[in-house]
């Protein structure tokens, strides 16, 4: 993650830091909340809930093996991060209460251990690990290196790499006002796509945000295989593969509803 010696900068950059992250404005979030089971008709009946942030629908899909029901939060929640425990605590009980098996896809996400604090009050309930989706998906050995090797990264993932004009450029208003673009994001020197499963056009509006930054790119296939691994095993595919997952959505159904909300904020 960024960080700097100069006070200014680094508000500036922790800002961009935390709004450009892989679900930072509403993109999918406003879709993708909701009620699903995955693989299934809709059934809550003793079905295992997995309370998620929505900038993760297209990786759980790939990963979630059937009849496990999917409540996706709106993924702008990121914008606001002191929401996210709220909006997960009764949706948490009320399952616990159901006699429900509950897992949590959200890593820390700027809560401040908040959600950690939730969780220690439902024993069994797990988490994503990590202190973000970008740790989640390279693992702590693999951020920590990245990290190591330049502090001021910024990290994109599919999800907010293929939305990235309507996150980040028209989030920050950089669209209207393209002049603070050394304000926001002078204190970078790279973008680093961490991608789940990388395709020709992801790596290539990766790239294309990179340019338009005047930063360096470097690539990362980070896969499914870690954020897999982190889901109870009674929840996920049983044929344990990730690779082929779902057909990814289509970041042009989100990002007109994107733009107006970044501009209305």
């Amino acid at each position: 993650m960024t960080t700097t010696s100069e006070p200014v900068r680094r508000g500036r950059v922790g800002r961009a830091r935390r709004l450009a992250s892989s679900s930072r404005v509403a993109a999918e979030g406003s879709v993708w909340e909701g009620r699903g089971v995955v693989g299934a008709s809709h059934s809550t009946t003793g079905a295992p809930l997995v309370v998620a942030c929505g900038a993760l629908a297209a990786e759980l899909r790939a990963t979630l093996g059937d009849l496990v029901e999917v409540e996706y939060l709106p993924a702008n929640l990121h914008s606001r991060p002191d929401r996210i425990v709220p909006s997960i605590e009764p949706r948490l009980a009320a399952a616990v209460a159901a006699g429900r098996p509950v897992f949590v896809a959200y890593a820390d996400c700027g809560t401040g251990g908040r959600l950690d604090a939730l969780l220690s009050e439902y024993p069994g309930v797990e988490r994503l690990p990590g202190a973000h989706c970008y740790e989640t998906f390279a693992g702590a050995a693999g951020f920590a290196e990245l990290s190591e090797q330049e502090l001021g990264t910024l990290y994109l993932t599919d999800f907010l790499a293929k939305h990235f004009d309507a996150l980040v450029w028209a989030g920050f208003g950089l669209d209207r006002h393209p002049e603070l673009l050394p304000m926001y994001f002078g204190g970078y020197q790279r973008v680093v796509l961490l991608s789940q499963r990388p395709t020709d056009a992801v790596i290539a509006a990766a790239q294309a945000a990179a340019d338009r930054l005047g930063l360096e790119f470097h690539h990362h296939a980070t896969g499914l295989d870690r954020l897999a691994a982190a889901i109870p095993v009674t929840l996920r595919r049983a044929n344990d593969s990730t690779a082929s997952g779902t057909t990814d959505d289509d970041p042009t159904a989100y990002d007109q509803t994107a733009v107006a909300e970044a501009r209305s904020r």
